[in-house]
């Protein structure tokens, strides 16, 4: 009974603090404290949501950015992947690459935008870069340190019981590195979503962002609210995946078994 109570009270515990502020919110915009001109009432976020959903407008908008996020995770978490990889495993790779990769990723990629705008125009491919762009360098410096911060006493075990490249690969190096590796990609999908709110802002015709901009034209801030929690929830749902991947391929982890 006990254990069971403590499980539930650790599973709703996050959630106290996000419910209190909306129920703070709604009692200031109820009671005139906070002007809806300033900042739409919970209740009116809502209402709008339930419209833009019986249009079928708020699905297509969430369907067209999720698209751009998952396309510029995919492309710059599996090069940032492959390339942490490959500089981690082998000397001569990250003699020749890893110099250049740390000085492109000191720049801010969202500085880039006016040159990515002359390279792909204002099409989906501009915003797909930028996102790429911004997930590769997390994954890329947590794979290579994950891979660099395995245990060298358990890869000359892993050599003295005769292990193939491959097998030492699969089964102590990967497995050593995997944490970090997560831990990369649980940051890159904040900047995924961070990435793609900036990135729809340029000249979109869908997407929550082209929905943001669009009720700024008619001061519809309901609207607006909306699309940036919509952000925030998609970024939290991102997380959880995330985090669920993580306790399941790292159970046998003590770390990570202690949260099971």
């Amino acid at each position: 009974m006990r254990p069971a109570f403590t499980k539930t009270l650790y599973k709703t515990l996050p959630w106290v603090v996000p419910f209190l502020l909306l129920f703070i919110w709604q009692i200031a915009s109820m009671t005139g404290i906070l002007s809806a001109k300033i900042l739409a009432a919970p209740s009116g976020v809502l209402l709008a949501a339930v419209e833009l959903t019986q249009s079928g407008e708020l699905f297509h908008h969430v369907w067209v950015s999720l698209g751009r996020a998952v396309n510029g995770f995919l492309i710059g978490g599996s090069i940032g992947f492959i390339l942490g990889i490959v500089n981690g495993l082998f000397r001569t790779s990250e003699m020749v690459l890893d110099t250049s990769v740390q000085m492109l990723r000191n720049i801010p990629h969202l500085a880039l935008i006016p040159l990515v705008i002359l390279w792909f125009g204002i099409g989906e491919e501009a915003k797909i870069f930028l996102v790429a762009l911004g997930v590769l360098f997390p994954i890329y410096i947590n794979s290579y340190h994950g891979i660099k911060s395995v245990d060298s006493g358990l890869i000359e075990m892993g050599k003295m019981y005769g292990l193939s490249k491959v097998s030492l690969f699969f089964n102590v190096i990967f497995p050593g590195a995997l944490s970090s590796i997560l831990v990369g990609i649980r940051f890159s999908l904040g900047m995924m979503w961070i990435t793609l709110i900036v990135a729809e802002t340029i000249s979109s015709t869908a997407g929550i962002g082209y929905m943001a901009m669009n009720a700024r034209e008619f001061m519809q801030m309901d609207v607006i609210i909306l699309s940036i929690l919509l952000y925030a929830f998609l970024g939290k749902l991102s997380d959880m995946i995330a985090r669920f991947l993580e306790q399941r391929w790292l159970k046998w982890h003590p770390s990570y078994a202690k949260q099971q």
